[in-house]
């Protein structure tokens, strides 16, 4: 309990190195609350500032601690590709609205090594209008590469925008067989 006498939400944190460059991973008791690309130390520390100020509490580092361990272990396999589903509970604290309903059907019904238009999308969720709406919902998603907003495209095959930059949604899709791997 904290001064006030309310239960504090305990987050614990970790980065862990990827093909793509650092992950932070950040977990409640709940599941995993989120997953940071670029994790260096500047990126880490306005990303724990930002944490912090939404859920009320400050992250503690804790690689060791039990509600980081599944969620290590299956970022690991993935880029090893041993993985290609994600099979962990997930804090939707951060989520929400439209968002969150975009969201959770991206995470259930669009499969390792498919994509999915914008437009696709949006119908899927019941909002055959609202593309650029979905656009906005990955770019806010919380938990990149676990909740795939990779396999998100245009409807032309133009692979659209991406949080952690072209080049790593790039990655990712080559990890999944949808692109050819990069020359160099």
């Amino acid at each position: 309990m904290d001064s006030h006498g309310q239960y504090e939400q305990q987050m614990v944190w970790t980065v862990v190195g990827t093909d793509i460059g650092p992950l932070l991973l950040a977990a409640t008791g709940a599941g995993l609350l989120t997953v940071v690309f670029h994790a260096t130390d500047a990126v880490r520390d306005k990303a724990l500032d930002r944490l912090a100020g939404r859920m009320g509490a400050q992250p503690v580092e804790a690689p060791g601690s039990p509600l980081l361990a599944e969620p290590i272990r299956q970022v690991k396999a993935y880029f090893a590709g041993e993985r290609r589903d994600f099979e962990l509970p997930l804090d939707w604290s951060l989520i929400s609205g439209f968002h969150g309903q975009v969201l959770r059907e991206l995470a259930t019904g669009v499969p390792y090594g498919a994509v999915v238009g914008y437009g696709d999308l949006a119908r899927r969720v019941g909002q055959p209008g609202a593309a650029q709406a979905v656009g906005v919902a990955m770019g806010s998603n919380p938990l990149p590469v676990v909740v795939p907003c990779h396999r998100v495209v245009e409807s032309d095959g133009g692979l659209g925008g991406f949080g952690g930059g072209l080049e790593t949604k790039r990655k990712l899709l080559a990890l999944e067989g949808v692109l050819p791997e990069p020359l160099f």
